[in-house]
């Protein structure tokens, strides 16, 4: 096949939303990807991890049988620019029910030499063969209705109700592309009265209406404010790693995001994250490690 036909072939499984356009990747050679990161992903000027999450879930879903992300475990080794950029994949193993895989996501730097900015081992299956069977103690979180929740309006500032202080620290060019809600009994950090809880709850969705599928939920579990903002820290919180369990399809309609951390210590915090569905699913979890800037 020629390299026309192969790029054809892999630009045909994407969308019309900007989601699918921006996490697009081009097959060059079997298990290469040619990308380009958007700078509508970004927050604060870095690459959003969801996003790269979700670029390199696309090139793993081309390059293995399967094609549904079950458990993606990522590490991000620096800081990823917009621009563009190459995945390389390799198949570990393939079985009937699951396969396993790996990716790396490549750019140049300013001296011309190719530099590793994150590393992913995935296990991908199909959600659709799943058995109905569910067992569990977990509960969707009470978020009240959208319409009494706070949204980020432009892509620089998250701005409150009427009778509010106004702009938000925090905001960012993602905020533009995302349809995010936020739960107010996680908004101290916004008033500057930060709860010292380390919450952060939203409904989320995408800002063109797209519905979730799997990859959105890796973006999902990694698009709401810091919960460092919360505990009564500013600034960037640097993911070191993170890892996602995609459990079902979503059903169509906004999710809800909670995530929590319990524990700071040593300049890293970890966060939890649960995406609960219209259907009241627990649709997938994550935790992550992260840097977190003191001083």
């Amino acid at each position: 096949m020629s390299e026309a036909a192969t790029a054809q072939t892999a630009r045909a499984t994407i969308g019309d939303s900007e989601f699918d356009r921006d996490t697009a990747v081009i097959r060059r050679a079997p298990g290469v990807y040619d990308t380009e990161l958007s700078a509508g992903w970004t927050v604060l000027g870095a690459v959003n991890g969801g996003y790269l999450l979700a670029v390199l879930g696309r090139a793993l879903a081309d390059a293995l049988p399967h094609g549904d992300p079950f458990s993606v475990s990522a590490h991000y080794l620096t800081a990823s620019r917009p621009g563009p950029a190459v995945v390389r994949t390799d198949v570990v193993r393939t079985g009937r029910s699951l396969s396993t895989g790996t990716a790396s996501l490549f750019q140049y730097d300013d001296q011309g030499q190719e530099v590793e900015r994150i590393r992913v081992l995935a296990s991908y299956g199909d959600l659709d063969a799943l058995p109905d069977d569910v067992r569990t103690t977990a509960e969707p979180p009470a978020l009240p209705p959208m319409d009494q929740c706070f949204g980020p309006q432009t892509a620089s500032d998250i701005r409150l109700p009427s009778g509010g202080p106004g702009p938000v620290p925090g905001g960012s060019a993602i905020a533009d592309r995302l349809m995010l809600k936020l739960d107010p009994s996680t908004l101290g950090w916004a008033l500057g009265a930060p709860s010292g809880k380390g919450e952060m709850r939203s409904w989320f969705g995408l800002a063109d209406g797209r519905d979730a599928d799997p990859l959105a939920l890796l973006l999902a579990v990694d698009a709401l404010p810091p919960t460092a903002f919360e505990i009564g820290l500013s600034g960037w919180v640097p993911t070191v790693e993170l890892t996602v369990h995609v459990r079902c399809r979503p059903a169509p309609g906004p999710l809800r995001v909670s995530i929590t951390t319990r524990n700071l210590a040593g300049g890293f915090l970890e966060e939890d994250a649960e995406v609960w569905d219209s259907a009241d699913r627990l649709v997938a979890q994550s935790r992550q490690l992260a840097s977190v800037r003191l001083g």
